[in-house]
């Protein structure tokens, strides 16, 4: 078993920051509660696609990257992930291509709790692998389907679907996931820069514009309180 690396990682959802409970979403570029991310995580655990959720969650990485990761893109030694590859749907069917853009394209460390997840993924799907040798197509996805092929993303949505109703979340998508990632780094103190290296933008404006989106409720409610004080 790999030696975990030293790292300043996200913690696990049940140690993150209390949200305020009932928060309101956006509209437009949405993020979620905490008490939500935590809710979706709990009720995928024991699923196969648990790890995936945990993933995007703590790495903030697109659907497509999230389908298209390697093994190969995963350094469980150095406690890293490579992010190169996405799974996309066209009208000439289901591709694995690079990713988009050299800000696409980044080598990532792992939290610890993501780094004990996808070990235990991997090592339980060794298992799955092995239970279903006459039908496993391999392609060294991650995150494959039940028969090692590229998942379809609109499978995904589909169970993420089921998973948010299942949770009482009725409202996330699951990019916001990705939103969410981004908006708890900036509260959390971390230089703008850094979380833009984290969410590979292509310009820290758009990271910027991101927090700003997501945290509108949050701006309102505190200039609310200032007033009050005022008039």
């Amino acid at each position: 078993m790999p030696t975990r690396p030293a790292c300043t990682p996200l913690r696990r959802a049940d140690s993150w920051p209390r949200g305020p409970a009932g928060c309101r979403l956006p509209t437009t570029r949405q993020r979620c509660c905490v008490e939500q991310v935590r809710k979706l995580l709990a009720a995928t655990e024991g699923h196969r696609l648990h790890p995936l959720y945990v993933v995007a969650a703590t790495l903030g990485l697109r659907r497509g990257e999230l389908l298209g990761l390697r093994w190969s893109d995963l350094d469980l030694d150095a406690g890293t992930a490579a992010i190169g590859q996405t799974v996309q749907r066209t009208a000439a069917g289901l591709h694995l291509q690079d990713t988009k853009t050299e800000e696409s394209e980044s080598i990532l460390p792992l939290p610890d709790w993501t780094w004990l997840v996808l070990l235990d993924h991997q090592e339980r799907q060794r298992r799955e692998r092995a239970r279903l040798a006459e039908v496993w197509q391999e392609h060294g996805l991650v995150f494959p389907s039940e028969v090692g092929t590229p998942m379809e993303p609109r499978n995904l949505n589909r169970h993420f679907a089921a998973l948010r109703e299942r949770a009482g979340c009725p409202d996330v998508r699951l990019h916001d996931l990705r939103h969410t990632v981004v908006s708890l780094l900036m509260e959390l103190g971390v230089p703008p820069h850094v979380v833009q290296a984290i969410a590979r933008h292509a310009d820290v404006k758009l990271t910027l514009k991101v927090y700003s989106h997501t945290n509108l409720d949050a701006m309102r409610q505190a200039l609310g309180k200032l007033d009050g004080r005022l008039s």
